[in-house]
C-alpha cells in the first residue's frame, strides 16, 4: 500500500480525519480535485456566508430596518467591505488549515479521485494525467453542493445557489429567496440587513417548520421589521427571465418580479465521480450508507461529513472524521457527544440542542417549559438586543434539561452551556444555583431555570 490511509475531500470532516491519522503516526494523504483546500465549510459555504453576515449584522444596528435607510452608495460600500471581509477570512483560515496540515506531515494530493477497486483510487490530476494509489483505509469526505433542478435557469447572475450568491460583487435591488430552511433563512437576514428588498416563499406555514414556534417567531418579526414579505404556504410554479428581471410564478398565480433569485432548496452529495460501485459501496439516493463507525458497506472504506447526510454540519463533520479513524486504526468505539449542539446564523442567531416541545409531546413526555428573556437582562438591555429568549424545557419527574432552544444575539455561543448540562445528565437545579457573570447573556439561563422552577412546583 502506498499510504496508512487516504482522505478523499479537504473540507472540515477530511481535515480532523488527516490529523487524527497523523496523531497516531500514520502515512496519510489528502486528495482534493478543487484549485483551493477547505471544502464547501471554507470556500462556498459555512465560512463565507458567516463573514458576510458579520458585516450585515454591525451595519443593521445603525437603525431597526437594516440599511433600508441608508443611501444606495452606503449600501455598495457595505457591500463591497462585506466581499473583502469574506475573502480575507478564507484566505487566513486556508493558511492556517495548510500550515496545520503540512506541521503533521499530511501529504496534499491535487486531483479528483475514483475507485478502481476496494483498495486503489485513481487520481486525474488537474493536468489530465493519471496515477494510482492505494491505502489500507481510506475515508471519503467529498461533501454536497447545492440542488440544482434541470428546470431552473441558474446563471450565476440573477438566478443563483448558495454557493454562486457569494460571489456577487454588487448588491441586487430586490431579491426573492426560495426554501425558508437553514440557508434561505440566514441570506435573507444578510441582504435584507443590507438594504436588500427581500421576498421569501415558503412551502410551509412557518420559516424553520421544525423549530419551537415562538423561537421562529422573534425571527420572522425580525424579518418582518427589516422589510421582508414572506409568502407561506406558498409553492414555485415556475422562475424565468423577463426583461431586465426574474420572474417567479406561485401555484396560487401571483407574479414575484426580482432583480435576482435565490434557490435554497436542498443540497445533493457528492458522490458521483467516486465510481462507488468498483468498490461495491452501497449509496442511498447517492449517499453513502454507513454505520455508527461511520463504515460503508466495505469495512475499511469510510464515509464523513456531508456525503452521508444530516446533520451534515462542519461540527459534526469534524468529530466524524475523527472518530472514523480512531476505529479504523484501533478498533476503538469513540462515542460522539449524545446531544448536538445546531445553530442557524440569521439576524437574530437562532440556536437549539436536545428536542422542541412538539417533540416532548409526540413522545407524551411530561414536561414543563421555563424562559428567560434577553430583556429581563442587563446585558440585553446594553447591547440592544429585546427580543432575545432562552428557553428550556425540563422533564417532570428527573428535572433533566431535555431541549435547550435560544433566539438571539450569540445564541450559537450560549447554546453550549445547555449541550454541556444534558450531556452530563444535569438538571435544572444545576442552572437554577450556577453563578454567571454580570452583566451577560448567560443570566437568562438563570432566568429561565428558575421559571422552570416554578412552573415545577406548581406541578408537584
Amino acid at each position: 500500500m502506498d499510504y496508512d490511509i487516504l482522505i478523499v475531500g479537504s473540507g472540515p470532516a477530511g481535515q480532523h480525519a488527516a490529523w487524527q491519522a497523523s496523531s497516531m503516526g500514520k502515512k496519510a494523504a489528502i486528495i482534493e480535485r478543487k484549485p483551493n483546500i477547505g471544502g464547501a465549510g471554507l470556500q462556498t459555504g459555512t465560512i463565507p456566508s458567516k463573514a458576510l453576515r458579520e458585516v450585515a449584522f454591525l451595519a443593521s444596528r445603525s437603525s431597526d430596518h437594516g440599511m433600508r435607510e441608508a443611501s444606495p452608495r452606503a449600501r455598495y460600500g457595505v457591500m463591497a467591505e462585506a466581499v473583502r471581509r469574506k475573502d480575507n477570512v478564507i484566505a487566513q483560515q486556508e493558511s492556517v488549515i495548510l500550515k496545520r496540515l503540512l506541521k503533521s506531515g499530511v501529504v496534499l494530493i491535487p486531483g479528483e479521485a475514483s475507485f478502481v477497486d476496494t483498495h486503489t483510487l485513481e487520481i486525474m490530476d488537474p493536468n489530465g494525467t493519471c496515477r494510482y494509489l492505494s491505502a489500507d483505509v481510506i475515508v471519503l469526505a467529498t461533501g454536497s453542493r447545492p440542488r440544482r433542478p434541470s428546470d431552473i435557469p441558474f446563471d450565476k447572475q440573477t438566478v443563483l445557489d448558495s454557493t454562486s450568491i457569494l460571489k456577487l460583487k454588487r448588491l441586487p435591488k430586490s431579491l426573492v429567496v426560495i426554501g425558508g430552511g437553514v440557508i434561505g433563512c440566514e441570506f435573507v437576514s444578510i441582504f435584507a440587513a443590507l438594504g436588500v428588498e427581500v421576498s421569501v416563499v415558503n412551502s410551509h406555514k412557518q420559516l424553520l417548520s421544525y423549530l419551537s414556534e415562538d423561537v421562529v417567531e422573534v425571527l420572522a418579526e425580525s424579518f418582518e421589521n427589516m422589510g421582508v414579505q414572506l409568502h407561506m404556504n406558498a409553492c414555485v410554479v415556475a422562475i424565468r427571465k423577463e426583461n431586465d428581471a426574474v420572474l417567479t410564478l406561485l401555484e396560487s398565480g401571483k407574479k414575484l418580479y426580482a432583480d435576482a433569485v435565490l434557490y435554497a432548496l436542498g443540497r445533493k452529495p457528492n458522490s458521483q465521480s467516486l465510481h462507488t460501485a468498483n468498490a461495491g459501496i452501497e449509496l442511498d439516493q447517492g449517499w453513502i450508507a454507513v454505520n455508527r463507525h461511520f463504515q460503508s458497506s466495505v469495512p475499511h472504506i469510510y464515509a464523513v461529513g456531508d456525503l452521508v447526510g444530516r446533520p451534515a454540519l462542519a461540527s459534526t463533520g469534524m468529530e466524524q472524521g475523527r472518530t472514523a479513524v480512531i476505529h479504523a486504526f484501533s478498533g476503538e468505539t469513540q462515542a460522539m457527544a449524545k446531544h448536538l449542539p445546531m445553530a442557524i446564523y440569521a439576524i437574530p442567531e437562532i440556536s437549539w440542542v436536545g428536542k422542541t416541545e412538539k417533540e416532548a409531546q409526540n413522545e407524551k413526555l411530561n414536561y414543563v417549559v421555563g424562559r428567560g428573556y434577553y430583556k429581563e437582562s442587563a446585558r440585553g438591555q446594553i447591547i440592544g438586543d429585546c427580543n432575545g429568549l432562552v428557553k428550556l424545557i425540563v422533564d417532570v419527574e428527573t428535572h433533566q434539561l431535555i431541549g435547550a432552544h435560544i433566539v438571539g444575539e450569540h445564541a450559537s455561543e450560549l447554546i453550549h452551556t445547555g449541550q454541556l448540562l444534558m450531556n452530563f445528565n444535569g438538571t435544572v437545579h444545576d442552572l437554577a444555583c450556577n453563578v454567571f457573570n454580570y452583566p451577560t447573556l448567560a443570566e437568562c439561563y438563570k432566568l429561565a431555570a428558575q421559571d422552570c422552577l416554578n412552573r415545577l412546583r406548581q406541578t408537584s
